[in-house]
């Protein structure tokens, strides 16, 4: 396997680049990517694997993310008790969490302790046992929170707001299943799930803290680099989806609650599209700049109507949304949202200001050093750039990226992804 392991002299806080972001392959596939930093004491693991709820069969919802919850629970190099008084007694972490195409993890522990943390992580991916008695109990954990969640106003809104946007695609079912679902799933399907879909195959470590590269590869490769499942499935195709034709709404009704989420909005742009960044900066401006761009200053600011509001592009491998929420009073839903609906009118139909481009340009790019300032968000910043395939060089040619999305351009995107007239509105809580 080739590596690059030469640094130039950069500053620590520095953007992360080809440079000084050492990528590798495993024979096996496992992509590496490493970065260190001798600030602190300690070292990140973060990433995921190319295994979730995709995979789930449509009676057993949630059992990618059942799986991926009970992977902690013991493994035939630890029970349950020994793999959590070695975390406990290093003062690392490790945890896992099942999405719609990942099951993502992460980790950290002291430079010293990395050995040990690795040992765990690849006995917990490669050999977990599944203990019943423990299995049980996390079961009703998930059951519990599957509970809560149906009396969850915001929570509710986003499954209706799911089932109307996603109709006919997998998008529209809940990763973490449903209660029904989720008492369907046996310790057979646990082992079976895992015996099938977890491997190597799209597995993405990415390591950032005070460690070399050598030794950060030295020490996977004698965990991971052997790990072999000739039958792990290739994802899903994901179907065809089609924006809305009309506008559609969906009410949940919760009783005793007294606010009422909404959520309002259509289908958005995959993390990769050309037309992702002047999404992302149009969105900050439709409601996320300031006290919540023009939709906090219109339906909260000014109108009085919500007891929060805020816009939100959620982008990743597949299609994406991008939605308006808001918190109101029973009394002010319709108010509000025709409110925010007179607001996204307003917005594909002028351009951005100058003023308001240029703030929320300056904004983005203010705001990257210092996501990056922590080993997590740059471990969690560098597991992006290899998900979407965005590039080493990146964060170094963000800020460029960002200044070139022109006023025109946040119209344009506006224009087609936005329809006033055909919008998906959730509505939960105790209506009137």
């Amino acid at each position: 396997m080739s590596q690059s392991l030469q640094f130039s002299p950069t500053l620590p806080n520095s953007l992360p680049g080809e440079d000084d972001i050492t990528r590798v392959e495993l024979p096996n596939g496992i992509v590496v990517l490493i970065r260190s930093n001798f600030n602190s004491p300690s070292v990140v693991l973060n990433g995921y694997l190319q295994v979730g709820s995709l995979f789930d069969p449509p009676e057993k919802l949630g059992l990618a993310s059942f799986t991926a919850n009970c992977l902690l629970l013991g493994t035939r190099t630890f029970d349950f008790n020994t793999l959590y008084d070695l975390l406990e007694s290093a003062a690392a972490s490790l945890s896992f969490d099942g999405g719609t195409h990942i099951t993502s993890f992460g980790g950290r522990s002291l430079t010293e302790d990395f050995d040990m943390l690795c040992k765990i992580f690849a006995s917990a991916l490669r050999e977990p046992t599944f203990p019943a008695e423990q299995v049980e109990r996390k079961r009703t954990q998930v059951l519990t929170g599957l509970v809560l969640r149906s009396q969850d106003t915001a929570e509710m809104a986003s499954l209706a707001f799911d089932e109307i946007v996603f109709a006919d695609h997998p998008y529209r079912f809940p990763e973490e299943g449903t209660t029904e679902t989720v008492q369907q799933i046996s310790l057979e399907d646990l082992v079976n799930f895992h015996r099938l879909h977890y491997g190597p195959q799209g597995m993405v470590i990415v390591i950032v803290g005070a460690i070399n590269p050598s030794d950060a590869l030295a020490i996977l490769s004698e965990h991971l680099a052997d790990w072999q499942n000739p039958d792990q499935p290739s994802p899903p195709e994901l179907p065809p989806l089609h924006p809305l034709s009309e506008t559609v709404q969906k009410k949940v009704f919760i009783p005793g609650k007294p606010q009422v989420d909404l959520l309002i909005g259509s289908i958005g742009p995959r993390r990769n599209d050309p037309q992702y960044m002047s999404a992302a900066i149009g969105n900050s401006i439709l409601g996320q700049f300031g006290l919540m761009g023009r939709i906090g200053d219109a339906v909260r600011e000014r109108a009085g109507l919500a007891y929060y509001a805020y816009s939100s592009l959620n982008s990743g491998i597949g299609p994406g949304s991008w939605t308006v929420a808001a918190g109101v009073a029973p009394q002010n839903v319709e108010r509000a949202i025709a409110l925010i609906r007179q607001e996204i009118q307003r917005f594909v139909e002028e351009t951005v200001s100058e003023e308001e481009l240029s703030d929320s340009q300056a904004n983005f790019i203010g705001r990257l050093p210092l996501s990056l300032e922590s080993n997590m968000g740059v471990a969690y910043a560098l597991g992006n750039l290899e998900r979407y395939g965005l590039g080493l060089n990146y964060y170094r040619q963000y800020a460029d990226l960002v200044r070139s999305i022109t006023r025109e351009q946040i119209l344009e995107t506006a224009q087609k992804y936005l329809d006033p007239q055909r919008l998906a509105i959730a509505i939960a809580g105790s209506l009137e």
